[in-house]
């Protein structure tokens, strides 16, 4: 899956034209926490190795905690000296920056296509899910859609603080869905979506949700996965730094009130054969249904990916249109896998389950693999929710009961690759237990 060269150069030329007054470019990629990391090139530079010069950056940047730091995992980070690894550019990708204070560039990077991919890497992952289930005939068509909040830009001893609306700088503290909040807030939205579009991602409908300043962007469908989740994670990077230039906070935290709705990501797939058809709506959706068992028997065991943190598990149930158990229905926003209303032609699926802040090259492999799973296993679901309000298996709610349940299931250990189902369990792992190093002000309360 190399890049030619000389199409990667072109790129480069093209933007330089564009964009004379630019510098410098960041190049980027997604940790396993969903952080990106990378170098600040200067333009020239980037040039270079469009045409063929080598891009790396250590390995282990990968494998950085939550908080960045580097836990011992195998011999990675603290036994093996820190190598350097191969990375190349993702075609057309390179887009301006236009939120920070200097005019900017940036492009995604990744180490899938390289001579070594790192096995570990989130967007590698996905690429060979994808390349598996396309030699097997199978072509998915991916839309994701993400939630999140705006906060006042300041915090109140650490905490967040209710965004002002901008009409009448008095707090916008009530959860609603009404469309005048997205009036209210259309000079940051409206900025929000347009520097969305310089990067090249398809925004299509924007919903002011339940929370208190609380919103939620549609992403259009795509025929190309990896550039889906890539769209996603660079929507999380821009829209944080288009809310603080206009005074706000934007944030993707899965559960930042307990008093109101979390903030999910929800991933509609369908599944395609070379020909165009869709592969689910086949034999009265017999395939529909195997795939949703596989999804449901799987979700379980992938919660370290759904929520990928102590306060993504804090989502999982009490509020609206969050499940915690696994389930499936046809048009209820109560189940994790739910089938929406529509012809047989975009019959889909809708997994409601991950947390906004969850990797999304990691959520779609999951959920590709679950649907890989029960196609080829072809067994009847458990009851829809439309038909038993109490069909559902239940799922881990903690993560190292979690991360347990994820490490030695056979299934996920080889449609994700053994490697990383260990590397990452054991990032998620000590992720954990260092958040658990600090005793909080209500442990002092009830216990001194």
């Amino acid at each position: 899956m190399k890049s030619h060269s000389s199409t990667l150069l072109a790129e480069v030329r093209t933007f330089r034209q564009n964009h004379p007054d630019v510098r410098y470019v960041d190049l980027i990629a997604l940790d396993i926490p969903g952080h990106f990391y990378g170098k600040r090139y200067p333009v020239d530079m980037l040039e270079k190795v469009a045409a063929g010069s080598p891009l790396k950056l250590p390995q282990n940047a990968v494998l950085l905690g939550a908080q960045g730091g580097l836990f011992k995992i195998g011999d990675y980070c603290f036994h093996d000296g820190d190598p350097d690894a191969n990375r190349r550019l993702v075609p057309g990708t390179l887009k301006p920056v236009s939120w920070e204070a200097q005019p900017l560039g940036q492009m995604l990077i990744t180490s899938d296509g390289t001579e070594a991919p790192i096995e570990f890497e989130p967007r590698e992952v996905l690429a060979k899910v994808l390349e598996r289930l396309h030699r097997k005939g199978i072509h998915p068509v991916v839309a994701f859609e993400l939630e999140f909040y705006l906060f006042d830009k300041k915090l109140s001893d650490g905490l967040p603080q209710f965004a002002r609306d901008p009409l009448s700088d008095d707090a916008d503290d009530q959860p609603n869905l009404h469309i005048e909040r997205l009036s209210r807030f259309a000079p940051v939205l409206d900025d929000m979506v347009e520097t969305a579009k310089a990067q090249g991602i398809d925004i299509t409908v924007i919903t002011a949700e339940l929370g208190p300043g609380q919103f939620e962007i549609n992403f259009g469908h795509l025929e190309d996965g990896l550039r889906a989740a890539d769209w996603a994670a660079l929507f999380c990077r821009s829209t944080r730094g288009v809310a603080l230039k206009h005074g706000y906070r934007a944030s993707f935290m899965a559960k930042p009130y307990l008093q109101h709705p979390g903030s999910g990501m929800h991933v509609h797939v369908s599944l395609y054969d070379a020909a165009g058809n869709n592969l689910l709506a086949a034999h009265q959706q017999q395939p529909l249904r195997h795939a949703v068992a596989g999804c449901l028997q799987l979700l379980p065991h992938c919660m370290p990916i759904f929520s990928p943190n102590h306060n993504a598990f804090r989502r999982l149930g009490g509020t609206v249109n969050a499940a915690t158990r696994a389930c499936w229905g046809y048009e209820d926003r109560d189940a994790c896998v739910r089938i929406p209303e529509s012809d047989p032609r975009n019959l889909r699926i809708e997994h409601r389950l991950a947390s906004a802040d969850a990797n999304p090259y990691l959520v779609l492999a999951a959920i590709l693999v679950g649907l890989e799973h029960g196609l080829e296993a072809a067994k009847e679901p458990i009851a829809p929710l439309n038909e038993d309000r109490n069909s559902g298996a239940d799922f881990p709610l903690e993560m190292l009961e979690a991360v347990r349940a994820m490490q030695h299931q056979p299934a996920l250990r080889e449609g994700l690759g053994a490697e990383f189902v260990d590397v990452y369990c054991e990032n998620k792992r000590q992720d954990h237990l260092a958040f658990q190093q600090e005793i909080h002000a209500r442990e002092y309360r009830w216990y001194l």
